[in-house]
């Protein structure tokens, strides 16, 4: 054990709730200098709390922060164990790794959710409580430990012990993956517009995505996630651009319209 470890450890034997720092070792592989942000990665946005400044307070920026960085870990990691494919396979395998339901399933081997503390009602909705605490908690040992805790945790207790990559590409779940590949075959630009936000009869917020392709309406969708409004109307899209022919050529032309501008 090195000495700032020692240290540490010798903290911890001292600290209120041992129980919590224990969790967080074993689950980065580091000790928390500041254990805060870490108690704020897993209040989920059902039942924030207040901060000694009064401000009430909940992981979802934590959340941001986390999704950023784990995007940045992804795309590097494939970077290097994948240097002979292209640009789409790696775009859409990042995304499959990100993707909602493979950070949920990860969360949950963690048994991030024996830690989160939420409101009862989301209890409909709470199959995104756990990719998201993934995603939290990142962000919190960023803020403790740095970027480079960020890739040791991410590669060695994500990527390596739960991701079977070799698997994951065979899989055509991530409908935003598909549809970005065809994008990127075919030359089309891509937009994801967030419409609107309402809220359902629990108060749950929905996110209205809307996606153009080469500027032309192409679906819209509703997802009590920004994520899942992307992954709902990218399915549209790709259900259009396969039943709906005159749409397809439409879409396709403005790729040929780029072609000829740029030369």
């Amino acid at each position: 054990m090195v000495f700032s470890n020692f240290i540490h450890y010798i903290k911890l034997l001292f600290a209120k709730d041992k129980e919590f720092y224990v969790f967080i070792y074993s689950t980065t592989g580091f000790f928390p200098r500041n254990i805060e942000p870490y108690r704020l990665a897993f209040i989920h946005r059902s039942k924030p709390i207040k901060t000694s400044t009064g401000k009430w307070a909940d992981n979802e920026r934590l959340e941001f922060l986390g999704d950023a960085i784990l995007d940045s870990v992804v795309a590097s990691y494939l970077f290097s164990h994948y240097p002979d494919q292209n640009e789409g396979f790696l775009t859409a395998t990042r995304a499959k790794i990100v993707q909602r339901e493979s950070l949920n399933r990860i969360g949950s081997l963690l048994k991030l959710d024996t830690h989160v503390k939420a409101a009862a009602h989301t209890s409909s909705h709470n199959s995104y409580i756990n990719g998201n605490a993934v995603e939290a908690l990142i962000g919190a040992l960023y803020l403790d430990r740095g970027y480079d805790a960020c890739v040791k945790f991410i590669t060695n207790r994500i990527i390596t012990r739960y991701i079977d990559i070799n698997t994951l590409v065979q899989t055509e779940q991530n409908f935003k993956s598909r549809l970005i590949e065809w994008t990127q075959k075919y030359r089309i630009s891509i937009e994801f517009e967030l419409v609107d936000t309402y809220y359902d009869s629990q108060n749950n917020p929905e996110f209205k995505t809307a996606i153009l392709l080469g500027g032309i309406f192409a679906a819209d969708a509703l997802g009590y996630s920004k994520k899942e409004s992307h992954q709902a109307a990218s399915k549209k899209a790709l259900d259009r651009i396969k039943t709906d022919p005159r749409f397809r050529e439409q879409v396709l032309s403005t790729a040929e319209i780029t072609d000829n501008t740029e030369k």
